[in-house]
């Protein structure tokens, strides 16, 4: 019989909702959580026991990290004040509330600083959309740094907990893309006493919890889900040197990280095989004691148990300098991520260790339903008056009903921070949270603008086998095929879409978040259903590339899949009495990503009549291993043997990636041109429809060479042609198909 997604938390874990209450719980829950002392003085506070430091502003809604954390704490019975986008050129802001009784929690916000901040071609944005107005330069760069330096300057001894996005994807040695450099780990820099990454409720709970206790923030080090620096190391675990996990293979003769001479073990662990010991509790492995002096030499081969052990990566001296050790530390960090058999990794950062804890459990349902059905008010705080913030704006009538992706695409870093496990919400809570939204959300019409998460389709999806799920290391559940273990059926989905429609007062359910088409094809019923009640339109899917070689350091399925999900949609459709698109999305300059490939993209999207609206660069995000491939050239998805990586590299040559995929635009055209004859396609170049590109840019192109364009291209002209590709949707590109409802008014207007 299949089983069903986990329900409650695993036998022995307290829910996160059944602690006992600090004292404060009496006071009940805040209308608004506090930003000013006289928000405090109404409420009757004499001083916060947390104060959450951000980088956006305070919405009380639960797809913003801030509220979620405030309100689990202040349910915990903790005073939350809430200091959202501070002036950090002094310590004046954060001191506004007072002294914490407990922490400062510190975090950058829903997004990275720096990607908010700067495109791919390090451009300063203009805009920032959870700012009031969308007014850029509110935070600043790294501000996980900043605002630790500042709390730190406001009161000394107050404990700092960061995390958030920001500091999840730093909590190890990382490549920094702004600085083209390897930078620190974020909590040696910051000096930070922990960082909290991932699905932090529950770690931040009982971080909260032994504070109240008395208990030093130094002596808190059990907890799963977290990161601290530390001076020694326990001599009561065993030290795993992390070549006998995955050896970085024969590059270059590359000396041992910690000058052992002993051979590594001939049968290490591998994230690829995928294979388990049948007993992994007594794995025999070779050991070094690390708390010993630096030369000792690794202690003879000894059966110990896996909670009794942890790894230990390269220096961060080591990786900063060597790119095939950084590559081994980010193939062997991305081994240790699954809860069920991940252990402690460690790095030495000079005088000092960053210990990380494995990752936390995954929430069960029930803890799901209880974050989500906190007294948000669901609004950006009374304080911002009438001004608008656009992500609120964009989500204020949608639902998440997930966390976590099995996805796995090496460029995404929603595996490293939310997990792999989905984590999945009741239908009753989906629902309730619908009518509420129905209720008291202004401006309602009667459209749920989403039912999604990280993807729209993953509600519900699992292993079949607990054991398999816990044991396993592959990266990806549906690459390169999706598992057989792996439950696709999605028909509870179909029941979900249906419940919500039939709502009173709901006009509308539209799925606006990414559909893995891969999954969807396995029910086409929820194909079917998908397409004729919730498209409003347009269904965005993610291809992103149409080429083998990229594709498979993606972690991307082929095209043949996509094809596929296109049969399905245009039946369905057609069935449906809609005239619907697909809008596929595309990456430039992926790692292993050859000019030719780009050129290969371009002539599928001319041949399939696309054309590219918003267009950007891969961007290499901390942490992500798309992201260590651009840097070492090294692929560390698989056993690092010496064979190097293709990427693209250097303005010129990924705005020329760019350039394929925006093939249509005439500012584009002499620099195709250029490259075509250098590739010896020269045949692509003409003025015909079926040529990629014109022989000569036309004069007056925001004129008639709108017109030639249109002639020349075989696609419609648009009064925007020349200046598309504003680059909003970060990290891909958006296509238009030819003869779209809007294209064809353009042209008959014309």
């Amino acid at each position: 019989m299949m089983r069903t997604p986990r329900q409650m938390p695993p036998q022995g874990l307290t829910p996160i909702y059944d602690y006992r209450k600090f004292w404060a719980e009496c006071l009940g829950p805040a209308p608004e959580l506090p930003m000013s002392r006289a928000e405090m003085d109404a409420l009757g506070w004499d001083s916060c026991d947390i104060i959450v430091v951000c980088g956006d502003a305070y919405v009380d809604h639960p797809s913003f990290g801030m509220a979620v954390i405030g309100r689990v704490l202040e349910a915990q019975g903790f005073r939350v004040g809430i200091i959202a986008q501070p002036n950090w050129t002094n310590k004046t802001d954060f001191m506004k509330l007072g002294k914490p009784n407990l922490f400062f929690g510190v975090s950058a916000g829903n997004m990275d600083s720096m990607i908010n901040r700067y495109t791919a071609d390090h451009k300063v944005r203009k805009d920032d959309a959870y700012t009031p107005g969308g007014e850029g330069g509110k935070r600043p760069d790294r501000s996980v740094l900043v605002y630790s330096q500042r709390c730190r300057e406001a009161y000394k001894n107050v404990p700092i907990v960061v995390g958030g996005i920001e500091a999840s994807l730093r909590r190890l040695a990382h490549y920094d893309y702004w600085s083209d450099k390897v930078r620190r780990s974020v909590l040696i820099d910051a000096k930070a006493d922990m960082l909290i990454f991932g699905n932090a409720e529950r770690a931040i709970i009982d971080v909260a919890q032994r504070l109240a206790q008395g208990d030093a923030i130094g002596d808190i080090t059990d907890i799963r889900g977290t990161a601290f620096p530390r001076k020694q190391l326990p001599d009561d675990m065993k030290a795993i040197d992390s070549r006998h996990v995955d050896m970085p293979g024969r590059i270059d003769e590359i000396p041992s990280p910690y000058q052992e001479e002993e051979a590594p073990s001939k049968d290490p662990e591998t994230c690829s095989s995928n294979k388990s010991s049948s007993n992994e509790d007594s794995v025999a492995v070779q050991v070094m004691d690390l708390t010993s002096n630096a030369g000792s030499k690794i202690d003879k081969k000894k059966p110990f148990r896996r909670k009794d052990a942890y790894i230990q990566l390269p220096d961060f001296e080591q990786v900063k300098t060597d790119k095939a050790l950084y590559a081994h530390a980010s193939r062997v960090f991305h081994q240790e991520t699954n809860p069920g058999n991940a252990r402690p990794l460690v790095q030495r950062h000079n005088d000092k260790f960053v210990w990380m804890n494995p990752p936390p459990v995954p929430l069960s349902t029930e803890e799901m339903d209880w974050i989500f059905d906190l007294p948000y008010t669901r609004k950006p705080h009374s304080s911002y008056g009438d001004l608008k913030i656009p992500a609120y704006e964009m989500i204020r009538f949608s639902v998440n009903i997930m966390r976590g992706c099995f996805g796995g695409c090496s460029f995404c870093s929603i595996t490293e921070h939310e997990g792999r496990i989905i984590q999945n919400r009741s239908k009753e809570s989906i629902l309730k949270e619908i009518e509420n939204i129905r209720d008291k959300t202004p401006g309602f019409t009667g459209t749920i603008s989403d039912l999604g998460g990280p993807t729209a389709n993953m509600w519900r999806l699992h292993c079949k086998d607990d054991k398999i799920e816990a044991s396993c290391r592959r990266p990806s559940c549906v690459y390169p095929g999706i598992c057989s273990n792996l439950n696709t059926d999605q028909t509870p989905l179909i029941d979900l879409y249906r419940d919500a429609r039939s709502i009173k007062g709901v006009k509308r359910v539209l799925i606006a978040s990414g559909l893995r088409y891969d999954i969807a094809v396995k029910t086409p019923e929820y194909v079917q259903e998908l397409v004729t009640h919730h498209v409003g339109g347009y269904l965005k899917i993610a291809p992103e590339h149409t080429e083998d070689a990229p594709l498979s350091k993606m972690l991307k399925p082929g095209m043949g899949t996509y094809n596929e999900f296109k049969r399905m949609f245009e039946k369905f459709s057609k069935e449906a009495g809609k005239e619907q698109y697909l809008i596929p999305y595309f990456i430039a300059a992926h790692p292993g990503t050859t000019t030719t490939d780009m050129m290969n993209l371009a002539i599928w999207l001319k041949s399939n009549g696309f054309r590219a609206d918003q267009v950007q660069t891969f961007y290499p995000s901390p942490m992500a291993s798309a992201t260590t491939m651009y840097h070492s050239e090294y692929d560390p998805l698989r056993r690092l043997d010496g064979e190097k990586v293709i990427i693209p590299k250097g303005i010129k040559q990924r705005r020329l990636h760019k350039a394929f995929l925006r093939y249509h635009a005439p500012e584009n055209w002499p620099m195709l041109r250029e490259e075509l004859k250098r590739l010896g396609r020269e045949d692509l170049i003409g003025n015909s429809k079926r040529h990629l590109i014109p022989r000569d840019n036309p004069r007056g192109i925001a004129g008639r060479g709108q017109r030639f364009l249109s002639q020349h291209t075989g696609l419609p002209p648009r009064d925007d042609g020349s200046n598309a590709g504003s680059g909003k949707k970060r990290g891909a590109s958006h296509t238009r198909p030819k003869n779209s409802p809007n294209k064809r008014s353009k042209h008959k207007k014309r």
